[in-house]
């Protein structure tokens, strides 16, 4: 990266990751995938339940290669072939109880919001409720001004990338742009904003210094 452009981005960085922490979450700068890897492994402790929401930004850094090769944790993993929808469900609930939740976020603002959309809604209840510790993975491309921009990414990147890779029979798939269809296929039917966590500390966001995810 031009490194013109790379103190820009970190100008950003370093302004989100204050308003995280203004906002009663803990936030870090991770510079490289390899660096988020670390740095979640040395969030979640030995014996620790852990979990994870759908992201291909846990994919595309390593975290979901990490979870599944250590032995240090008790993963519950969703995304085990071959399990069947019931099975899957039950692993979506006993998350809600796990000791570390991981995920991304679809949107972070430069002022410490997170702005999240979910289909089914398993990953945006259980980061508001339920696990004792979420670990946020998000790439550089996912901070925004604020949460009018925030909304804007999901209709317009986010989603249309998600209904393409899970093959959703949805407007944004073909237009490649949100169309505010009342599609079956729709994914994007819950909308949550972090605008301050209660319990300080619980949610834990790292950015990465490079674009990761839709």
């Amino acid at each position: 990266m031009d490194m013109s452009l790379k103190a820009i981005m970190e100008k950003r960085i370093n302004k989100t990751i204050g308003n995280l922490q203004n906002n009663k979450m803990d936030a870090y700068y991770a510079k490289t995938k390899e660096d988020a890897v670390k740095l979640v492994d040395s969030l979640i402790g030995d014996g620790e339940t852990v979990s994870f929401g759908g992201s291909m930004s846990l994919y595309e850094s390593g975290v979901i290669d990490h979870l599944r090769n250590s032995k240090k944790y008790n993963l519950l993993d969703r995304d085990v072939p071959g399990l069947t929808p019931q099975q899957r469900r039950q692993i979506f609930i006993q998350a809600f109880d796990c000791d570390t939740y991981l995920a991304s976020s679809n949107a972070v603002t430069e002022t410490g919001e997170l702005y999240n959309v979910d289909g089914m809604g398993n990953r945006v209840a259980a980061l508001t409720f339920g696990p004792k510790s979420v670990i946020l993975v998000v790439g550089y491309n996912k901070i925004v001004k604020d949460l009018n921009a925030a909304a804007d990414r999901v209709k317009n990147i986010s989603a249309p990338a998600n209904a393409m890779r899970l093959d959703c029979q949805t407007p944004c798939k073909v237009l490649g742009g949100c169309a505010n269809c009342r599609s079956d296929g729709r994914i994007c039917c819950t909308y949550v904003i972090h605008a301050q966590q209660r319990e300080k500390g619980r949610i834990k966001v790292i950015i990465v210094g490079e674009p990761l995810g839709y």
